[in-house]
């Protein structure tokens, strides 16, 4: 391993708080959670955590200092297992140290649980660590209006792999959000909780219905006849057609409304569906209406543009 003060980015006249800052700054920016696409932020969050094991023990920083141990921890200079090396007697194993007594982890020395506690927020309960919680995450699902209203399941792929199947409720508004419990990111520590994902929903445009507040619009084109003489006409709803009465003389741009023919309106009832009048000439009129509307202009003339002009 590289020099463990290079790895941290810290000189050898560093505090024990510059060191601790150091190497929060790098765990938390390698960390392999945060760096799923990176296949180096491994190998990177490793070595910054070798860096720490040493430097972030005052005895092992003391003994690389002084040249007992190498980058890796290792003793220098020993001489087998009868040799008289920095540890007064040979290398010792893993169990000769635990027996001595010996503690990497322990008082004083590095202490990953505590780095990690503060560096994903890990809370305290009962005057116990708790430990750190994993990251939620957001994903956004598409539905038709009619689905929002009547309620839906779609299937979501997850950015950690996974693939759920999202149940929508029946009055579904865009923009709200669906919280699914402990399906969001993995906690940094084994025995940590993992986070939540929350579903984002969102109603796509229809093709004649707008939105408007728990109301619907849409434009009603009438021909020429059904405006003058009135009548019944079919109207489209988000739960089929229905019949809608026409007053004779009806202008275009009037608004009718059909009650309870919206959305859920989240008290058990629903908004009105407000049909806004166009006018619709045949494509091919021929001679007829023609005639007929020049006879009215000189028999009948009126100016529907009298309230603007005065």
């Amino acid at each position: 391993m590289r020099d463990p003060y290079t790895v941290l980015g810290v000189g050898k006249s560093a505090s024990a708080d510059d060191i601790k800052k150091a190497y929060r700054k790098l765990a938390k920016k390698f960390h392999p959670d945060q760096n799923k696409t990176d296949p180096k932020a491994k190998e990177k969050f490793a070595e910054a955590n070798s860096a720490y094991e040493i430097l972030g023990d005052d005895k092992k920083r003391g003994q690389f200092d002084r040249g007992e141990i190498d980058a890796d921890g290792k003793p220098r200079g020993f001489e087998g297992f009868g040799g008289q090396g920095p540890f007064g007697g040979g290398r010792r194993t893993g169990a000769q140290y635990e027996a001595r007594g010996g503690n990497p982890f322990g008082a004083g020395g590095f202490d990953a649980g505590d780095i990690f506690a503060d560096l994903f927020s890990g809370g305290r309960r009962g005057g116990r660590q708790e430990p750190p919680r994993g990251q939620d995450l957001g994903v956004i699902v598409t539905v038709s209006l009619a689905e929002s209203v009547s309620g839906t399941s779609k299937r979501v792929a997850l950015p950690t792999g996974k693939t759920l199947d999202v149940r929508i409720p029946a009055g579904m508004e865009s923009g709200k959000q669906i919280r699914l419990k402990g399906q969001g990111y993995s906690s940094p520590l084994p025995n940590g909780e993992p986070g939540d994902c929350m579903v984002t929903v969102q109603i796509a445009q229809h093709p004649f219905f707008k939105v408007d507040g728990h109301d619907l619009r849409v434009d009603l084109p009438l021909a020429l006849y059904e405006a003058v003489l009135g009548g019944k006409v079919q109207i489209p709803t988000l739960t089929g057609a229905v019949e809608m009465n026409i007053p004779p003389g009806t202008n275009a741009g009037r608004t009718l409304r059909l009650r309870g023919k919206g959305l859920p309106n989240g008290a058990g009832g629903n908004g009105d569906l407000l049909a806004t009048i166009r006018i619709v000439l045949p494509e091919s009129a021929g001679t007829d209406l023609e005639d007929l509307m020049r006879k009215w202009q000189f028999e009948r003339p009126y100016n529907p543009r009298r309230d603007m002009t005065g």
